[in-house]
């Protein structure tokens, strides 16, 4: 083995690496990292999500070999998928064979062909959904989840800022915190975002959900946010996006292949949707004394507004 391999088995070749990540979230990781990895790396990546089974049975010379990269090169992607260093990679690669030959982690594609009877595209969308949201699960950071939570639960009041699909992810997470008696606005408006923001304070939450995690209309008003004082959330695909350097925290989101059936923000938008759902039950769990009531008022407000004895009772 080199000098380059060594030290990074020494740990010196990579970021720090806490508990490895269990063999089901390893097709989770590479989905979630393959796009911000060097072309050599996602070559490596792609070969053990793609054959976990063949790559658990090779050296990391072999893998090398079959990838076209280095040793090194194998060695700093099994430490940027979380593993210390190629050994444990391949135990969860043998993990991961395992659990696909008994079927409990099934290896299917799902492709959506133009002339794919509707039935067809059904079980490859629900699938896909599945997936995406045992992948995001698997990779969530409770750490962080519980953070954010905590900082929403005594926020003073919380903004909200995403576009496009992001934006109406974001709308939802507004609705659901003025459900339970919180000041939150998701402001649609570029301008508004900032403007809004420059009124946030110590105290105060900012939320950024952007898939890329490089949406110029996001990250704005979140660093305004950011330099004012206000804790700072980012829910994103790339933990190593533009947008995480002005976020105290950072959940990061899965998301399926994209085709030309199915764009990213259709399969991001599921994961964030999840993100935001933990979000909110965390905070209803902590504010539950007047979340309850306020949940019930407007349960009772929207029954009455649609019941036939509803409306306008005056005269």
């Amino acid at each position: 083995m080199n000098q380059d391999v060594k030290e990074i088995f020494a740990g010196s070749g990579g970021p720090a690496v806490g508990t490895p990540p269990a063999p089901a979230a390893l097709a989770a990781k590479v989905r979630t990292l393959a796009p911000s990895m060097t072309r050599s790396m996602q070559r490596v990546a792609e070969a053990v999500a793609h054959d976990p089974a063949g790559c658990a049975a090779l050296t990391v010379t072999g893998l090398a070999e079959l990838t076209g990269t280095s040793e090194a090169t194998v060695v700093r992607t099994a430490r940027l998928l979380g593993y210390p260093g190629y050994r444990d990679l391949r135990l969860a690669l043998a993990g991961l064979a395992a659990q696909q030959q008994s079927g409990r982690a099934p290896a299917i594609t799902t492709d959506i062909a133009v002339d794919d009877p509707i039935a067809d595209v059904v079980a490859k969308l629900a699938y896909e959904e599945q997936q995406t949201l045992a992948d995001t699960a698997a990779g969530l950071d409770t750490v962080q989840l519980g953070a954010a939570v905590t900082a929403l639960a005594a926020a003073r009041r919380t903004d909200v800022y995403g576009i496009g699909a992001s934006g109406l992810v974001a709308q939802d997470l507004t609705q659901k915190l003025l459900r339970i008696g919180l000041i939150a606005h998701a402001p649609s408006d570029p301008h508004l975002a900032v403007t809004n923001a420059v009124q946030l304070r110590a105290g105060d939450v900012a939320i950024a959900i952007t898939h890329s995690g490089s949406t110029g209309d996001v990250i704005e008003p979140l660093r305004v946010a950011f330099e004012r004082g206000a804790t700072t959330v980012a829910i994103t695909g790339r933990p190593d996006a533009p947008v995480t350097q002005y976020a105290d925290h950072v959940l990061t989101t899965s998301t399926s292949r994209e085709s030309e059936l199915r764009p990213a923000a259709m399969s991001s938008r599921t994961s964030q949707l999840l993100v935001v759902d933990c979000l909110f039950v965390g905070v209803a769990q902590r504010t539950y004394e007047t979340a309850a009531p306020a949940l019930a008022a407007s349960y009772e407000a929207l029954a009455h507004r649609h019941s036939p004895r509803g409306g306008n009772q005056r005269s």
